[in-house]
């Protein structure tokens, strides 16, 4: 698939400098109707050592408008990102909607070096392939225009690109002994890199292969085509929005469900007596466990949905007395800042995930997605759908990075949900947390119920199942959640 850049294009100084003054300008009349868009734009640049990538990237940063626009280069992931899971330090620097990140080393760049140097086997490069293209898939379904260019050198001349760079004492620090190896390697290299290109091209993502000989040539195709794509995607964005959105259909999912959460028992619950003791107990337990998974750098994330009232941060300040306040935080999520509406739904919560031996609970979660943005219609019926295996997909690169994660849902009747209401009300200290719109999404439990039931139908898993706390007692609830967070450590220190 590389022999279409290997033609030795090339464009003369003349014709170079005669047409990079409207490009420019295009590309910045273009960057400043971006930010009236709800979509972003990344752009990644890739291709053989010497291929021109640096220059090409100096250059976007000279045409474009830098204040709305970001260049990420990556190299060897820092001790901060090995102690997380591989994706965080990209998903951290998503360009809000309205702008544009540039990417040099992206999320191609550690799968092709690991299989050109026998790190990695083929099943390994295909299973890093299929997680790419599920990240991929999810910030395109977000809006986000992902553009990607190769920039590509014969084996001759990537070698002679090399020897010119090093020869010139104003470059030759660009040629490192890294470079040089890879030179031997060059077949290698374009045997893996053919076979990345060919499974992560598709219709709605695919690569652009330019020649990459002269510089000339490959800046003005690399504008131009992030122009074309931009404007490209302009259109099709404006035509999606004068499409009448389909009504929302809250019962399109679920079939034979609405049992998992009637089958919990509400009656389940524990004395003063038995409760302080067993308290005492696993919160001595979990102590212990925290410091071991601490030393042994394993982390953990914890999720707590529920009804409202329906005791999370009982829970929780229950599972904290037992914690090292050094080395957990707990994130409330409430409705998104304008930041965080900017960006992909996920990334608000990638960006809090634990360094290694550390914890995270949140307090609410990317759940809201599937229950409350579904429920009022804060999402369409096609977003909170395919949040389902977003989520899922989401999930799982947690797990596979060894975080410990668990998820609770505090189930509670209507009931005791009204009692609670009311006893906040007589109790100074809690009235702050009850509001009207507790009361309004009463008149909606109906509603709330079958997405819980669906949620808990499409995102348990043997890895990540849910935890349903029978929670009409509180007391038997807290111990629940100690016991099952105790159990989790324990199988993940061995």
């Amino acid at each position: 698939m590389f022999e279409i850049a290997e033609l030795g294009y090339s464009v003369s100084k003349a014709d170079y400098l005669e047409k990079v003054p409207d490009l420019r300008t295009q590309l910045l009349t273009i960057q400043q109707q971006l930010n009236r868009f709800n979509f972003s734009v990344i752009i990644l640049i890739s291709g053989v050592d010497g291929g021109g990538k640096g220059e090409v990237i100096n250059l976007l940063n000279e045409w474009l408008d830098p204040r709305i626009m970001r260049t990420n280069a990556y190299d060897s992931p820092s001790d901060e990102e090995l102690e997380r899971p591989k994706f965080w330090r990209f998903w951290r620097t998503m360009p809000a909607k309205g702008t544009i990140g540039i990417y040099v080393g992206s999320w191609y760049s550690e799968p092709i070096a690991q299989r050109v140097h026998n790190d990695t086997e083929d099943t390994d490069l295909q299973r890093q392939l299929t997680q790419i293209k599920q990240l991929e898939q999810e910030l395109a379904d977000d809006g986000t225009l992902i553009i990607k260019c190769w920039l590509h050198l014969k084996k001759d001349q990537q070698k002679k690109r090399l020897k010119q760079l090093e020869k010139n004492p104003e470059t030759s620090w660009q040629v490192t002994e890294r470079d040089k190896k890879h030179l031997k390697m060059y077949d290698d290299f374009a045997k893996v890199a053919e076979t990345v290109l060919k499974e992560t091209s598709s219709a709605q993502n695919p690569w652009r292969i330019i020649d990459g000989s002269n510089i000339r040539y490959s800046s003005l195709t690399v504008g131009q085509h992030v122009l074309d794509k931009i404007k490209a995607h302009m259109q099709m964005h404006e035509l999606q929005q004068s499409i009448p959105a389909p009504s929302q259909s809250p019962e399109i999912i679920h079939g034979n469900q609405l049992r998992i959460l009637d089958s919990l028992d509400l009656s389940l619950e524990l004395d003063k007596k038995e409760y302080t003791e067993q308290l005492n107990f696993y919160q001595g337990k979990l102590n212990k466990l925290a410091r071991q998974a601490h030393q042994k750098k394993v982390s953990s994330v914890l999720v707590f949905e529920g009804w409202d009232a329906g005791g999370k941060g009982g829970a929780i300040r229950r599972l904290t007395r037992a914690l090292d306040a050094r080395n957990y935080q707990v994130i409330p999520i409430a409705s998104p800042t304008d930041e965080e509406r900017e960006q992909h739904y996920l990334w608000r919560f990638w960006r809090h995930m634990p360094r290694a031996g550390r914890i995270t609970i949140y307090d609410r979660s990317w759940y809201g997605r599937v229950l409350v943005e579904r429920v009022e219609g804060f999402a369409t019926e096609q977003e909170w759908t395919r949040a389902y295996s977003e989520i899922s997909n989401f999930e799982e690169a947690l797990t596979n990075s060894g975080i410990v994660l668990l998820k609770f849902w505090l189930h509670i009747d209507p009931d005791e949900q009204l009692s609670r209401f009311k006893e906040r009300e007589q109790i100074s200290y809690k009235q702050h947390k009850i509001t009207e719109e507790d009361y309004r999404n009463r008149d909606k439990w109906a509603e709330y119920s079958l997405a819980v039931n669906d949620m808990v139908a499409h995102t348990s898993s043997q890895t990540t199942p849910w935890v349903l706390v029978e929670a009409n007692n509180k007391r038997y609830a807290r111990i629940k959640v100690l016991k099952t967070y105790c159990a989790a450590l324990e199988k993940a220190l061995g």
